[in-house]
């Protein structure tokens, strides 16, 4: 089946927060009152992480179905569900998990903050790599954890990590986590298997529990290495929330190969009553884990061919960006130190300007000032308006 990533569909009055929020100064969402992102004027959002393309002919149909069953009482996940999870795994990424490993949880977010709060103490330490996905600071500060940075090294625009300063931290008797994100956003990087395995390698040295954040995985132009494959003493975050677009339906599989770990885990769970699965959620992950592949594949030829347009634009008409191109995820990172603004003018200035409303870099943390995130998952037409405008609004200040 052919599908249509060029269709432009109105997410007016839905109550998305891609379109009707803004980020506030404090990094929580709030309502956009002055309708920034609709009518004449409006300015294009390609800014937090959800695709304006709709999920799977399939999912829609198997979640109307259900819908207009009209009893949506207390639900367990079907005995298709966890075989469903594993056999993506499986003939995706070539990671063989059991059934019995997937805890579901209301989201990676949720998920972060419940793992931080059953296996580290309060002002014990977790790792984490910024520039790098700004909830995994804020849910460890909520959590009274104290938090190390393992900063990424950047070296001509190709990130890696500082294993020599991950080792230092790691050896700290009070650093119990680290939490990984692969691939990572917002760089777009996708780890290679040599980087993970000296990861496992120091953190098992170090008795450092590893949270692998794979919630991209699908989302990749190269070959994926899922730290499962390399080291069981893991847990890995996944959903099919990123990939088909179901981030609504709040429904995450985290994956504990290790059954001690999965027992710590589903007793603090328990503890919190925090064990139902919802009836869409589950449904939707498991429909497009079962039929929508060829979705997928699609997807991914569609946003290679928009990063093809996006290095060449770049290149011709704003060589002062510097388009880091993802190697996974819909997410692009920009590079505009060459315009000396500092973050909250560099916002505003494609904000107000050329009205692209894109992500600041500063919100990611030690070494994101200076860049922007740009969320590409939106039909090839509305990136090339956005690339024009960005580029009329450098061209008037030349």
């Amino acid at each position: 089946m052919k599908v249509n990533f060029d269709k432009i569909i109105n997410r007016a009055e839905t109550d998305c927060a891609k379109w009707e929020t803004v980020m506030s100064e404090t990094n929580s969402f709030v309502h956009e009152r002055s309708g920034r992102f609709f009518g004449e004027n409006a300015s294009i959002p390609m800014w937090i992480a959800d695709m304006d393309f709709p999920a799977p002919k399939e999912v829609v149909d198997a979640l109307t179905a259900r819908a207009k069953h009209g009893i949506y009482g207390y639900t367990e996940s079907s005995l298709t569900y966890g075989p469903a999870v594993a056999n993506w795994m499986k003939t995706r990424h070539g990671w063989d998990i059991h059934p019995e490993w997937i805890v579901t949880t209301p989201g990676i977010v949720p998920a972060l903050a419940m793992l931080a709060r059953a296996f580290v103490g309060a002002g014990e330490k977790v790792i984490i790599q910024p520039p790098v996905y700004y909830p995994f600071k804020s849910v460890l500060d909520f959590n009274e954890v104290e938090i190390a940075e393992n900063q990424l090294i950047n070296e001509n625009g190709r990130y890696r990590m500082d294993f020599d300063d991950l080792e230092r931290k790691a050896r700290d008797p009070q650093t119990k986590m680290l939490i990984l994100c692969n691939p990572h956003n917002p760089i777009g990087l996708v780890w290679a298997r040599d980087e993970l395995s000296r990861v496992a390698e120091i953190c098992r040295a170090n008795d450092v529990l590893v949270i692998s954040d794979e919630i991209h995985a699908d989302l990749t132009f190269q070959p994926f290495t899922p730290f499962g494959t390399i080291d069981a003493n893991v847990i890995v975050c996944t959903a099919a929330s990123k990939t088909f677009n179901l981030a609504g339906l709040a429904t995450s599989n985290i994956i504990i190969p290790n059954a001690s770990l999965r027992e710590k885990f589903q007793t603090y769970l328990l503890r919190h009553a925090l064990v139902d699965a919802g009836i869409f959620g589950s449904l939707a992950t498991e429909t497009a884990y079962t039929h929508g592949a060829y979705w997928l594949d699609q997807l991914l030829a569609y946003l290679s061919d928009t990063l093809d347009f996006m290095e060449k634009y770049f290149a011709k008409h704003m060589p002062q960006i510097r388009m880091i191109r993802p190697e996974g995820t819909y997410l692009v990172w920009l590079d505009c130190r060459a315009l000396n603004m500092d973050a909250p003018s560099l916002h505003r200035f494609f904000s107000d300007r050329a009205r692209v409303y894109l992500e600041q870099g500063a919100i990611f943390g030690t070494g994101g000032e200076g860049f922007l995130r740009m969320n590409i998952a939106t039909p090839r037409k509305v990136v090339k308006e956005a690339l024009r405008r960005m580029r009329e609004a450098m061209d008037n200040v030349q």
